[in-house]
């Protein structure tokens, strides 16, 4: 205890009795983050082990105030070198276990860093497994439902059905077009800015801003929640963005159907305009679900949004037969389900979130607009490219006739399904390269790296295998048209072959995108994007329905080129993999166990009150 008085850094700490109860009281006057204070416990009480002198003194206890933060970091008590540091939960009422707590305090810029291993990193190999798995089944869910709201619609009759699927076309159109380069963004930003949190690290832009307690009464409200600006800036685009959608698609139905080929003459035209004006009003609650469950994926957290978005489409499960056939609603009553049920399911995200999170700004100067408009512009072109390409492919496929645009259609559902899976992995990824890339843990980005793409190839041959084997059969399940049979077995090479390049092409797309390498990826996009779409234009006039699957093939190929090509670039944000990172520990002092190079390292400043 000399040598951390000397160290000044207990300055005015009372000897306590063997019980370790302190004879003076003291106060919390500035309160730091809880990975400060279990680092700054750590210390003390490796310090105080070395000491054999005052074996007493090693029943001291520090208490350590508990957040969600730590939580996620540490479950439990954690051990160096033999000796068990228990972390102990600081109550409000100012006790803890019959020992009067100390209270003291400590100024956030000042602080003692005890070793670096203290946030030990996850298994890369469970961690994917914990992320992947609900993501897989979260994913399924929605087309799920989808289906269930076709079968529903299809016992109203053709009419009816046709109408709701050229409605839930044209909403699908636009909400992946903006929605799914804000999920990307938001998953990467909170993921960067929990680990800078986390690590203590000092956070410019759009990172976070540590709270100070400083004068203010400490509630359990302050102390759990976590206050991250990407947050609070996802959620206030996500809802503009979903007001935007709902009125464009609301006032703008007739000239989205006008659009898709459905004239004013058509028996379709006025039940899917009144499909596609009701489906709008959702627009908010599915753009602010989706931009939560990317808060979540930064938090490496998928059981949640799993949870809440399984729950909501429940509620679907109950309203559809209700309202549609017990009400007579028909194809309104089928889409005032489907809000419901989206709306449902954002009222459960935003729950979940607000006990982990503060969902409104605390400054307006905190927010992060600029990122997310930069990032987001890309990959609105990104995403754009996707989906003139995939249009046109199936435009191509139309011209060859009924038969082959049945065929392609089956194909292309089964290739986009079993694609969900390396999806679902390359999501994963995403979240655990944003949180170590963002922490420069260069090393584990490699581990990671190397993992997934290792995984995503034995998945992709996997798939290969099962559907070259199946698929046939599999077919059968669609249609049991003859014609329609035969032309899907002559894509059995195209929907098979191309699972590798599918898996890799989706996971480099998630390596990216956790190193924010969001304007190589739009560009690079563009350009796969454009190639394709030339290839689409020429090739089925000469090939037919096959030169539209090799059309796809090599859109999908050029992807995977395009991903893997980055990796080797000396200059980019990937230049670390050409490079040997050394794994460098800091040196401690052998009693008091503070780093030895003072100038380095700030130490924490305590003061004692009486």
């Amino acid at each position: 205890m000399k040598a951390i008085h000397q160290r000044r850094l207990l300055p005015g700490l009372e000897t306590s009795d063997h019980n370790g109860r302190v004879n003076k009281k003291m106060r919390y006057s500035s309160l730091p983050s809880s990975s400060i204070m279990k680092e700054y416990c750590l210390s003390i009480d490796l310090a105080k082990s070395s000491l054999s002198a005052v074996n007493a003194c090693r029943k001291r206890i520090v208490p350590v105030v508990k957040s969600q933060s730590c939580s996620d970091c540490d479950t439990g008590p954690y051990e160096v070198n033999g000796i068990s540091t228990q972390k102990n939960e600081y109550h409000l009422d100012g006790t803890e276990d019959g020992i009067e707590v100390i209270r003291v305090f400590f100024f956030p810029s000042k602080f003692v860093r005890g070793p670096a291993s203290v946030l030990h990193p996850g298994n890369v190999r469970n961690e994917l497994i914990i992320l992947a798995l609900p993501a897989i089944i979260g994913q399924a869910i929605d087309p799920l439902a989808q289906l269930m709201e076709t079968a529903y619609i299809g016992g109203l009759g053709p009419v009816e059905l046709a109408s709701a699927g050229v409605s839930v076309s044209i909403f699908n159109i636009i909400s992946k077009l903006f929605n799914v380069p804000l999920l990307s963004i938001t998953t990467s930003f909170v993921a960067e800015d929990i680990s800078k949190y986390v690590t203590g690290q000092s956070i410019s832009g759009r990172g976070l801003q540590e709270e100070n307690f400083k004068d203010k009464q400490v509630t359990s409200e302050m102390v759990e929640r976590l206050r991250l600006p990407s947050v609070s800036t996802a959620l206030l685009l996500a809802a503009a963005i979903g007001t935007i959608e709902a009125v464009a698609l609301f006032l703008g139905a007739g000239l989205f159907l006008n659009m898709m080929g459905v004239p004013l003459a058509s028996p379709m035209r006025y039940p899917s305009e009144l499909f596609l004006s009701l489906r709008a009003l959702g627009a908010p609650a599915v753009v602010v679900s989706l931009a939560v469950q990317g808060v979540f994926r930064g938090f490496k957290d998928t059981k949640t949004p799993l949870l809440c978005v399984g729950l909501g489409n429940l509620s679907a499960v109950f309203l559809l037969p209700v309202l549609v056939y017990s009400f007579q609603l028909g194809v309104t009553g089928a889409a005032i389900a489907t809000i419901a049920s989206q709306y449902i399911t954002a009222f459960l995200l935003l729950w979940s979130l607000g006990k982990r999170a503060v969902i409104l700004p605390p400054k307006i100067e905190d927010l992060q607009f600029g990122g997310y408009i930069k990032s987001g512009g890309l990959l609105l072109g990104r995403t754009l490219s996707v989906l003139v390409t995939m249009t046109l492919g199936t435009s191509m496929a139309a011209r060859q006739g009924p038969l082959a645009m049945a065929a392609h259609q089956i194909c292309l559902q089964v290739w986009l399904a079993v694609s969900l899976l390396s999806d679902a992995l390359a999501l994963s990824a995403q979240a655990l390269i944003a949180s170590s890339f963002a922490k420069c843990d260069y090393n584990r980005v490699k581990e990671i790296t190397h993992y997934v793409l290792k995984t995503g190839l034995f998945i992709g041959i996997a798939l290969a295998g099962v559907l070259f084997a199946s698929f046939g059969n599999l077919a059968e399940l669609f249609t049991k048209d003859a014609g329609v049979l035969q032309i899907v077995r002559t894509g059995v090479l195209f929907v098979s072959a191309s699972q590798p390049i599918n898996a890799l092409a989706f996971i480099f797309d998630g390596l990216h995108y956790g190193v924010s390498d969001f304007s190589y990826s739009a560009c690079s996009m563009m350009m796969v994007g454009a190639l394709s779409s030339l290839f689409l234009l020429y090739a089925p006039s000469i090939f037919g329905l096959a030169g539209v699957w090799s059309g796809l093939t090599l859109f999908m190929s050029l992807r995977m080129a395009a991903g893997f090509l980055r990796l080797y670039w000396k200059t980019g944000p990937w230049w670390f993999l050409q490079q040997e990172i050394p794994k460098s520990e800091p040196q401690y002092d052998s009693v008091t166990m503070v780093p030895a190079e003072d100038d380095e390292v700030e130490y924490a400043n305590v003061l004692a009150v009486d």
